[in-house]
């Protein structure tokens, strides 16, 4: 069990930043990856962030922990090792890290995750904040507040995440990118997940993209496909999302 200031220590050198050149305070958003690590398509979505004037962190949670792709998708990917409380406990290290920073704007901030990413995102927002929780000693230390806006692309949401219908403690606002052949997850059963988010009273935005899980992935492995157009969509309205949050950011090259 970790405090999360430890936690943070270990995953900080494993954290690429894409952002702005300058130490000027600004919004930040947290990208997680999903099972099977950083793939292509995370340095797409945190440069379009970089152009809305918001700064990028690309959170790598195997590196620290000495996991190779291989053990990954043996490993997570097939829900045996590190499920989602287990990577809630990054969300809220890192949330709490990055506040600290002075080129951060602390209280604007954007979770982005995609499939397991997602998962750990719902936990971190969903999970009580006793001792112990998400494997940290101090849950109730990290500050919540500021997190403004949640991405959450094609999170997982099977059987194996007994938590996705637990209510959140902090209710940002989501957008929920649903994938309509999904081998994961019904389009129903993602529909009751946001649904249930959407039930805190925050407003949660729901796209059913016409592709399958990972869609954006720019590889493929069946029955997961990429699909280049819905990828830039993907993007476009990951960049409307930030652009909402922070307006006064936008192309604004300061």
């Amino acid at each position: 069990m970790d405090a999360l200031a430890e936690r943070w220590a270990r995953l900080e050198p494993h954290v690429t930043e894409v952002g702005p050149d300058d130490d000027r305070p600004r919004p930040a958003v947290l990208l997680f990856h999903g099972c099977g690590g950083i793939r292509d398509h995370l340095p797409a979505y945190a440069e379009a962030a970089r152009a809305a004037g918001w700064r990028a962190y690309i959170i790598d949670s195997f590196a620290p922990r000495g996991w190779s792709r291989t053990f990954a998708m043996a490993t997570v990917c097939t829900g045996l090792h590190f499920r989602g409380h287990a990577r809630g406990g990054d969300v809220l290290a890192t949330i709490d890290g990055l506040s600290r920073k002075p080129e951060v704007d602390a209280g604007r901030l954007c979770l982005a995750g995609w499939s397991h990413g997602g998962w750990g995102i719902m936990e971190a927002m969903s999970a009580d904040s006793r001792p112990g929780a998400l494997g940290l000693s101090d849950p109730a230390a990290c500050d919540l507040a500021g997190v403004k806006g949640a991405w959450l692309a094609y999170p997982y949401v099977g059987l194996l995440a007994a938590n996705r219908m637990k209510p959140w403690r902090h209710c940002p606002r989501t957008i929920g990118v649903i994938a309509r052949t999904d081998h994961l997850t019904t389009v129903r059963n993602a529909e009751r997940v946001h649904g249930m988010v959407r039930n805190c009273g925050v407003e949660v935005e729901t796209w059913i993209a016409e592709g399958t899980h990972s869609f954006d992935e720019p590889m493929s492995a069946p029955p997961m496909r990429h699909d280049p157009e819905l990828t830039q969509e993907a993007i476009r309205r990951f960049t409307a999302l930030l652009t909402d949050l922070a307006p006064s950011f936008q192309d604004t090259g300061l």
